[in-house]
């Protein structure tokens, strides 16, 4: 390098640094910056973006919609409910993917869907997404009692039958209840999983004071903030004498569940859903619970 290109590419550096001082320092340089900070924002938008205009030609849902969710996604579930419950990480995983695993689930799921009435508005296929974290909860804590508001098509349902009928078959037996204002919901639900759960139709809070008792409570129904809360109050003195566990589905809109959890000194944590290859963003699960010894799990009595 000779003496002239020498000082000359000092002299360019020196004009780049004070062109940058320029626009990170005077107003005019903020102005000029808008570009550069929409290509620095959309990098993040546009990807869903061109998954949304793929899945409105392909997909046939409108609302209540599936996915799968990531593996990075379905770790961190794991050891979400690891935390929750006390057992080790390798528990929580090996339930997730027994359920990841469970073939005649699946073929049900989608043989349904292909001749039910609502085929033209549900998708033939069987993406689980957080429904997964149900699934585990379930075969963990061996509940007597599970209790969903909000059934739709029925998949939650059918997931948390499975998840009673492995319990039934080591010895602990359980019984679920879905509950949902439209007499149409819950086409899913059929045999075999029908024979350890069943449907109240009607409104939700009617239909739980007609339950003794519950062990797990998930709530998916009406989403508004108001209805949640009902829900809550109606469900609170009949959870099972160890605390019970609460599954929202609302927790990615509304603080109810996390407000609730602290009024009745409990404990409460969200996880947050990451869909695989899908424009939406993602629900989650908000858990509330007291916390349990890990030898009180496995005891009960069938």
């Amino acid at each position: 390098m000779n003496f002239i290109d020498k000082y000359w590419g000092y002299g360019l550096s020196s004009l780049k640094k004070s062109v940058k001082r320029f626009l990170l320092q005077t107003r005019l340089g903020g102005i000029l910056l808008v570009p550069v900070r929409l290509r620095v924002g959309l990098r993040y938008y546009i990807p869903p973006l061109r998954r949304l205009i793929g899945w409105s030609v392909s997909s046939r849902e409108f609302a209540n919609l599936t996915y799968d969710i990531t593996p990075e996604n379905c770790e961190y579930l794991a050891h979400t409910i690891s935390v929750v419950t006390g057992v080790p990480y390798s528990t929580s995983k090996a339930y997730i993917c027994e359920l990841q695993g469970d073939e005649d689930l699946k073929r049900l799921v989608i043989a349904q869907t292909r001749k039910s009435l609502q085929r033209y508005s549900a998708d033939e296929r069987c993406s689980l997404g957080r429904r997964l974290g149900w699934y585990a909860f379930v075969r963990i804590l061996k509940p007597r009692v599970v209790v969903e508001t909000g059934v739709d098509k029925g998949l939650g349902a059918v997931v948390l039958c499975a998840a009673l009928m492995r319990n039934e078959a080591e010895g602990f037996p359980g019984r679920y209840y879905g509950t949902d204002i439209n007499p149409d919901a819950g086409f899913l639900l059929t045999e075999p999983y029908s024979r350890v759960g069943s449907i109240l139709y009607g409104d939700s809070v009617q239909s739980l004071q007609s339950i003794p008792e519950i062990d797990i409570f998930i709530n998916d129904s009406d989403h508004s903030a108001e209805y949640e809360h009902r829900e809550y109050q109606t469900i609170a003195p009949k959870l099972s004498p160890e605390g019970g566990l609460i599954l929202g589905d609302n927790c990615h809109c509304t603080d109810v569940l996390a407000a609730f959890s602290e009024l009745q000194g409990r404990q409460f944590i969200f996880f947050r859903e990451e869909p695989k290859d899908h424009w939406y963003p993602g629900g989650g699960i908000g858990i509330s619970f007291v916390r349990q010894k890990e030898d009180s799990l496995q005891q009960r009595p069938a």
